[in-house]
């Protein structure tokens, strides 16, 4: 085994120790003997005995009622301690981490030998443009409460990872970690109520506190030294290659809790937090900058007699931040408050004194302090700002259309809805262009119109640069795009705000061409976007509604007709992707996704989502935003610097073939199979999840319908629960398997070796595979499903099976993942622990819904399971 995931299974099993202590004393020896048997039998079936894993099927079955939850539990527990145990290995310099800090230089390097000038690499350095988009998404199942015990037992780890401790030190550690295994297991794992919008945005905010207003600044000092050793160059302290927003708050599509008071609400506690983490760091510089000596332009700043006058300027700027605070705080509370005249509204009031002060200690001879804590400063300031993160406001396109036909109608217009689409947008372009008002002052609406009129008239009062974009979801047409500019300019609202369709289903993203190219023939729409347009693409209802093959090369061959019409245009584009965290919702180890796109596909900069708890996963720890933040830079740079290539036409008539077909299968077992919903709701816990306090937006667009109503994220959820994960691959490789059949295996071949997206497809659905088990749901379809639909779940099995002979045959590998070993390696300690809990499961939802009344034991250890699974499948939705 190789040394590096031997120190990661030693943290894990010395975790599962203190873990197997804590239970002993909480629930008593028999449960540890219970547990740890169970935990024996996993592992032996997982190893292939069939003996062993019959009595692992027996223990569980077996279980009381009041076994059930400690057993849970315990599993639950493993598969926390054992993600820590990852997430450190990937940041221990003994692990994954020995390569980090070169890997950009390692980037450098390549591109030199590829004969790229040093002006060259240069300049994609000063265009390096990164943001990422914080969403609500309900995919975190872990309570807050849980997460910072689990980030300090990381810390416990790095404290631990050094061959020089003293034995008192070694005990003081590992006495501090008894107790936080201990005080996670006395937690309750599950929230007992759903967050509101206004929780979720908190726990955004906790995420800049407690690991990006570190890790941002350490990045780009980590990423200014690598430009100095290879390039001979620094960034410069403007430079803002990274950038953070939030959907939390903003994000109202089919979420009817996120209300324009709550976007107020969460604009005003942004900058309130804004002005607190910078007075903490204003603080510390007032502290520090005890200098006397500076240039003739901070003195005439500060006055003659100031014998310190770097702490003149820090005071000063302390004094605002907490006028600033006191204001936003009282306006937080609801209470009267009068704007004081020392205000922080504008970034450059808190950037300006700051960088006087920092070019001053420069040019007297004290760069090396310039460039301490005051340059950390300076850089949150360009990332952050006094909004701390700006917020996106996302909307359903019909809310819209709905909106404007009220207000048409009332004023004897006509039905705006029912007009064809160039009607729609004759009349919108009039009065886009009108100087009078359209919407009468005293016009009393519906309460829904008034939602979407109240929100714009939010962004227009909002603060400059609090607002990001307005994405429209369910975009289908231009009128869908000149309906939102012409609501924000009856609003009073800035008709310049950039606002992003998004294409999310299959018809929507081979339409998407024709919808930009017809918006940017419009003169007036031309210059009023000053030649920068942005684009959402949705991942996760295009592979709902297509499968991921079909849905995966729609989006691609969207992407890049939208980069040659804007190309041809002289218009930058801005892709932002709505990837979700797994494969079924786009999701993909970021450095393979943002290779294998189309060429040019990144020149308007890198715009992204990041999800539920992948947010933890990518930005939980400051080390870990460092390690994030360094892959997507040197992805960026290598996908401007080093384009994948174009597509040859048979290799783009190869894909439509496979798409065809991906798509037909899949859309006929979902859409067209009467059997298929019921067996999705008794083959998963589909139905169960709506228990499941996991966030504050609805499972279902509309309360009522089936699966076509279902959203994605519980859609992907529910098939992962069961290990089926039959979203993320049903279509695909029997695809592939026909295209074999038709005699394309040599260029299928070619394909893999020589093209990025073709490539990450496979590795996608290989990733899928090795997470997949057929035992398993096999087992879910004997305890949970009517004999009469056991032939379906047989026949997508034995398909699954197929599929996987049919990609390791095109990749030529032995046996999964076979290139990725390290993720090989943590699939497979965590499903010693995973396979327990699924057969629990399924046991539980027997027990379950064979009751007519519900036991709130068997109820609380299904929750437990749930989130043990999502844990054990690293993600969720």
């Amino acid at each position: 085994m190789n040394q590096q995931y031997s120190a990661m299974r030693s943290n894990v099993s010395m975790l599962g120790k203190l873990l197997g202590d804590t239970i002993k004393e909480a629930q008593g020896e028999h449960i540890l003997e219970k547990v740890e048997s169970i935990r024996k039998l996993s592992k032996a079936s997982q190893a292939g005995n069939e003996i062993q894993r019959q009595k692992l099927l027996m223990t569980l079955q077996n279980l009381s009622n009041e076994e059930l939850l400690p057993v849970a539990r315990a599993f639950n527990q493993f598969l926390n301690l054992t993600n820590v145990a990852e997430q450190y290995h990937s940041i221990s310099p003994h692990g994954e981490a020995a390569s980090n800090p070169v890997a950009l230089a390692a980037l450098f390097d390549q591109l030199k030998a590829k004969n790229f000038t040093n002006e060259e690499m240069r300049k994609a350095v000063d265009e390096l443009s990164i943001e990422l988009v914080l969403t609500a998404h309900p995919t975190e199942i872990a309570r807050r409460t849980l997460i910072h015990k689990l980030v300090a037992v990381n810390t416990c780890l790095a404290q631990l990872d050094h061959d020089d401790l003293a034995d008192y030190e070694h005990d003081r550690i590992m006495r501090r970690l008894r107790q936080l295994v201990a005080q996670a297991w006395h937690t309750d794992e599950i929230r007992k109520d759903r967050p509101t919008p206004l929780d979720e945005a908190k726990w955004g905010f906790a995420v800049v506190e407690n690991s990006l207003w570190e890790g941002v600044p350490a990045f780009l000092r980590e990423f200014n030294e690598q430009l100095e050793a290879s390039l001979d160059y620094n960034l410069s302290v403007e430079a803002t290659p990274i950038r953070f927003t939030s959907w939390m708050g903003g994000d109202r599509d089919g979420n009817p809790n996120v209300t324009a008071d709550i976007t107020r609400r969460v604009l005003t506690l942004s900058r309130w937090k804004a002005a607190d983490l910078f007075y903490n760091d204003i603080q510390v510089l007032v502290s520090e900058l005890s200098m006397s000596e500076c240039t003739p332009e901070l003195r005439e700043r500060v006055g003659e007699d100031a014998a310190e006058p770097y702490r003149v300027i820090t005071k000063q700027l302390r004094a605002r931040l907490k006028s600033t605070l006191d204001y936003l705080e009282r306006c937080l509370a609801g209470e009267p408050a009068i704007k004081p005249d020392n205000l922080l509204t504008d970034n450059e009031e808190l950037w300006e004194p700051l960088y006087l002060c920092y070019r001053s200690l420069v040019e007297c001879g004290m760069k090396i302090i310039a460039n301490g804590q005051l340059l950390d400063t300076l850089r949150r300031i360009r990332c952050f700002g006094l909004q701390l993160v700006r917020i996106d406001v996302r909307q359903e396109s019909t809310r819209h259309t709905e909106a404007l036909s009220e207000l048409t109608q009332y004023l004897g217009l006509g039905d705006y809805a029912a007009w064809p689409e160039e009607e729609k947008q004759e009349f919108l372009l009039r009065e886009l262009q009108s100087k009078r008002p359209l919407v009468p002052q005293n016009w009393e609406c519906s309460n829904e119109t008034r939602e979407v009129f109240d929100t714009c008239r939010v962004i227009a009062e909002s603060p400059e640069n609090s607002v990001a974009s307005y994405v429209i979801s369910m975009a289908k047409v231009p009128s869908d795009v000149l309906a939102v500019k012409l609501l924000l300019k009856e609003s009073g609202s800035p008709v310049t705000l950039p606002v992003a369709p998004l294409f999310e289903t299959l018809d929507d993203l081979n339409n998407a061409e024709s919808v930009i190219t017809r918006l940017l023939s419009i003169d007036w729409y031309r210059n009023l976007i000053n030649d920068r347009q942005m684009v959402m693409i949705g991942y996760s209802d295009s592979a709902k509604d297509a499968g991921v093959m079909a849905a995966s090369w729609a989006q691609y061959r969207a992407q890049d007709a939208l980069i040659k019409v804007c190309a041809r245009e002289g218009v930058t584009l801005t892709l932002f992707h709505g990837r979700g965290g797994t494969i079924g919702r786009g999701g993909a180890p970021a450095h393979a996704a943002l290779l294998s796109q189309p060429p040019g596909s990144l020149k308007g900069g890198l715009r992204v989502t990041e999800q539920g708890e992948m947010i933890r996963f990518k930005f939980g720890l400051p080390q870990v935003t460092i390690s994030s933040l360094a892959m997507y830079a040197s992805a960026s740079l290598e996908a401007n610097l080093l384009p994948p290539p174009e597509p040859k036409p048979e290799w783009a008539a190869i894909m439509d073939r496979l798409s065809d077909i991906s798509c037909e299968m899949y859309r006929d077992y979902v859409r067209e199979q009467p059997d298929f919903v019921p067996y999705f709701r008794a083959a998963t816990p589909e139905q169960e999840l709506g228990k499941l306090p996991l966030g504050s937006r609805p499972a279902k667009r509309r309360p009522t319908g089936g699966v076509e109503t279902l959203r994605a994220i519980p859609w992907i959820f529910a098939w992962s629960q069961n290990r089926l994960m039959l979203p993320a691959w049903l279509g695909a490789g029997a695809a592939l398997k026909t295209a074999v059949d038709e005699g394309n295996r040599a260029m299928l071949e070619v394909m893999y070796y020589q093209w990025p997206f073709f490539r990450t497809r496979i590795g996608m659905l290989e990733m899928v595979f090795a997470k997949v088990d057929l035992w398993l749901a096999e087992y879910y379809d004997q305890r949970l499903v009517e004999p009469r639909l056991w032939p379906l779940g047989a026949k997508l099995r034995e398909q699954l099976s197929q599929d996987i002979k049919s990609v390791l045959m095109i990749s030529k590998d032995e046996q999964l993942m076979a290139d990725l070993p390290w993720i090989a390696e943590s699939i497979a300690l965590r499903n010693v622990y995973t396979d327990p809990l699924n057969v629990l499961q399924a046991e539980l939802l027997h027990r379950s819904r064979e009751c007519d009344q519900s036991d709130p034991q068997v109820e609380q250890a299904l929750m437990v399971t749930i989130a043990g699974i999502a844990a054990g499948m690293r993600n969720t939705g």
